[in-house]
C-alpha cells in the first residue's frame, strides 16, 4: 500500500510458518481487497500503511490477513467517532509504529537469545514458540499500557483546571561522554551491556523521582519532571549513581524549566532546545540549568548554584547557566 511509483522493495507474503504464526493467519487479500472489506478507499488504506512504516505493496500481492482488514476498520471507526480527528490519523499511525517497532526489535532479540540456534535452524519448533509466547506479551503489553495510561489520566485530570494548554515541565537531557569513543572501541557486546546498564540506570532514578522517559536515543536520555525540585533530585542523583558504577562513564546534564508542546509522546520547543544546548556545554558529571531552575533553586538549602555567565550558543545569545550541586 503506498504511492503509485514502484520502488524494487516490495512487500510480499510471509514463506515460513514463523512470519504466518506472529501474523495471526495466512495471508489471503490483495490491498484493494482490504481497502474495501474495511469500506475504506484505496488511497487512504495506501497511505496509513506507509504512515506505518511498511513497504511498497504490489497491487497484485496477496499478503494481507483478517487482522489486517480488521485493523483498517478500527482506524475508521475512531476517525468516524472523533476519537481521531481526520487530519490526525496519519501522525497517529506514524507514531504508533515508532513505538512499537522500536518495541518488536527488542522482542525479537530476546526471542533469538532464548532460542538461539534453533531460531533459524528450525523454523517448525519456532513457530510453535512464537505461538505460545504472542498471547503472553500481548497480555504483558496491554498490563503496562493501562498501567502507563492511569497513571498519565490521573495527572491530566489534576491539572485539568489550572494547568495550560501547553504545561511547564521540567525538560532534561542526559548524555553518555565519550560515546564515540566507546563505539569504535567496544566490542558490540560490550557496548550493548553498557547502553543496557545505562538505560537500566536512568530508567530507575528518573521513576523514583517522579519523572519521565520521554524517550532514549542511543547514548542519550530525555525525560520531563512536573517541578524543577524533582529535575534537580534526578540530574543529580544520575551522576551520583553512575560514579558508583565503574563500567558506566559519567554523563552530562542539562535541565531548562518552561512550556513545551506535548505530543504523540514526544516535547518539542524552545525548553528543550535550550536543555539540548546546556548539555553540550556541561562537563563531565556535572549539571548545568537554565536561568528558569536556577531562580526556583536559589533559595532550597539542599541545592547549590554556581553561575557560569553568558555563553555563545548558535540560536540562543547570551544562553545564561548555572551549575548545579549538593550544597556542602
Amino acid at each position: 500500500m503506498c504511492s503509485s511509483f514502484e520502488p524494487h522493495d516490495d512487500f510480499v507474503a510471509p514463506d515460513n510458518p514463523v512470519e504466518r504464526a506472529l501474523l495471526g493467519g495466512d495471508p489471503r487479500y490483495r490491498k484493494a481487497d482490504v481497502a474495501r472489506l474495511a469500506g475504506v478507499e484505496l488511497s487512504r488504506a495506501e497511505r496509513l500503511w506507509q504512515a506505518m512504516g511498511f513497504a511498497h505493496v504490489a497491487a497484485d500481492a496477496v499478503v494481507f490477513t483478517d487482522y489486517d482488514v480488521e485493523a483498517m476498520r478500527t482506524v475508521d471507526q475512531l476517525v468516524s467517532a472523533e476519537v481521531i480527528p481526520p487530519e490526525l490519523e496519519t501522525a497517529v499511525a506514524r507514531s504508533l509504529a515508532q513505538t512499537m517497532s522500536r518495541l518488536a526489535e527488542w522482542q525479537m532479540g530476546i526471542f533469538r537469545a532464548v532460542l538461539g540456534d534453533t531460531f533459524a535452524a528450525d523454523v517448525e519448533t519456532t513457530a510453535e514458540v512464537a505461538e505460545a509466547i504472542l498471547p503472553v506479551m500481548e497480555n504483558l503489553q496491554g498490563y503496562v499500557w493501562r498501567r502507563h495510561l492511569s497513571a498519565i489520566a490521573a495527572r491530566e485530570l489534576d491539572e485539568a483546571d489550572t494547568g495550560p494548554e501547553e504545561p511547564n515541565v521540567v525538560v532534561g537531557f542526559a548524555d553518555i561522554v565519550g560515546y564515540t569513543r566507546l563505539v569504535r572501541d567496544y566490542s558490540e557486546r560490550e557496548l550493548a551491556r553498557l547502553i543496557d546498564d545505562f538505560e537500566d540506570l536512568v530508567t530507575r532514578v528518573i521513576a523514583e523521582n517522579h519523572g519521565r522517559i520521554v524517550k532514549t536515543v542511543g547514548d542519550e536520555v530525555l525525560f520531563v519532571a512536573d517541578t524543577v525540585r524533582d529535575g534537580a533530585e534526578i540530574a543529580l542523583s544520575l551522576n551520583e549513581k553512575v560514579a558508583e558504577e565503574p563500567r558506566l562513564p559519567p554523563l552530562r546534564i542539562g535541565l531548562a524549566h518552561g512550556r513545551v508542546l506535548a505530543r504523540f509522546g514526544d516535547v518539542y520547543g524552545s525548553t528543550v532546545n535550550i536543555a539540548s544546548r546546556l548539555t553540550t556545554l556541561a562537563r563531565p558529571a556535572s549539571v548545568l540549568v537554565d536561568r528558569e531552575c536556577a531562580d526556583e533553586l536559589r533559595d532550597q538549602d539542599r541545592f547549590s548554584l554556581t553561575p557560569l555567565g553568558p555563553n555563545k550558543v548558535s540560536g540562543f545569545r547570551g544562553l545564561r547557566a548555572w551549575a548545579l550541586r549538593r550544597a556542602g
